[in-house]
């Protein structure tokens, strides 16, 4: 079961890493393309969380909570954001459309790649540093995540839209427990999710993110762990293993313990998180996302 974020630990959380938390924007300015509705669940949006000043390194990352791309989860994406404000890190979490309400591939993809672009155009508002944004997935999170490590764009650079005109290759990823294949190895209520039912055999193909990494592939860090029993740590190995063929840099980690869907497996402050808080920050840190 998903953790909800109740209102005393969001406020407790506030004050502990002093983050300023603004409202959900939407990506775009009318609806969103393909959008079956005017509901929240037809609005794709990204919510801003701010470190504090005094402390904030000028990277940012697009956060994807997963859910079997039929929910969202919020300890995997407002606790992240809270977690790495903390460290400098000014974080967006992303709001995108999901199989349960409707949507399939390619609402998603799109989603996501507005919000990398969306970030990068709104740069200077938010004093990041347009080279340094990465982004950051769980399990379905992490598929959508690896889906834009694999399949960006430079932009249109002729779009009367300034965010159009935005690169959405993220300079940096970060996948939690991925879900990565859509064949062998698939979580298949995920696939169903994104892709329907009767998903085509070229579909599951451009969607199994291993067998589309090349060397522009931007460097990841990954990390899951032995007793997943919801999707198989081969979705993170088999990534690893193609950016390896493709010289491009990463850190995998295979921990023993840890259930799938933990995210930091700790609560504000964040005092004693899983091990590979610790090792994710040391990699943000040669990256120079993070100072300490």
């Amino acid at each position: 079961m998903k953790l909800l974020l109740a209102p005393a630990i969001l406020l407790l959380s506030f004050i502990v890493t002093r983050a300023e938390i603004q409202p959900a924007i939407p990506l775009w300015p009318n609806s969103a393309p393909g959008a079956l509705g005017v509901s929240s669940e037809d609005i794709p949006t990204l919510t801003p969380y701010l470190p504090d000043a005094t402390n904030a390194t000028g990277a940012a990352l697009v956060i994807c909570p997963g859910g079997s791309y039929a929910a969202l989860a919020p300890l995997e994406g407002n606790y992240y954001a809270l977690w790495l404000n903390q460290h400098g890190v000014t974080c967006f979490v992303l709001k995108y459309r999901l199989g349960s309400t409707g949507y399939h591939y390619p609402a998603e993809f799109q989603d996501v790649t507005r919000a990398v672009r969306w970030v990068r155009a709104h740069a200077s508002e938010y004093k990041i540093d347009p080279h340094r944004v990465g982004i950051m997935g769980s399990s379905a999170g992490g598929h959508l995540a690896a889906t834009l490590l694999t399949h960006f764009d430079a932009g249109d650079t002729n779009s009367a839209d300034l965010v159009e005109r935005q690169s959405s290759r993220p300079d940096r990823g970060i996948l939690c427990y991925p879900v990565i294949s859509m064949g062998e190895f698939a979580h298949e209520f995920s696939k169903d999710n994104l892709l329907g039912t009767n998903a085509t055999p070229e579909l599951v193909r451009l969607l199994s993110n291993e067998l589309q990494v090349t060397s522009n592939t931007p460097p990841c860090f990954l990390w899951t762990t032995f007793e997943d029993q919801s999707v198989p740590m081969e979705n993170a190995m088999r990534f690893a293993e193609a950016l390896r063929r493709n010289d491009v840099p990463f850190d995998l980690h295979i921990y023993e313990k840890g259930a799938h869907g933990m995210g930091l497996n700790d609560q504000p402050p964040f005092t004693h998180p899983h091990p590979w808080a610790a090792d994710c920050l040391f990699w943000l840190k040669t990256q120079d996302f993070v100072n300490n």
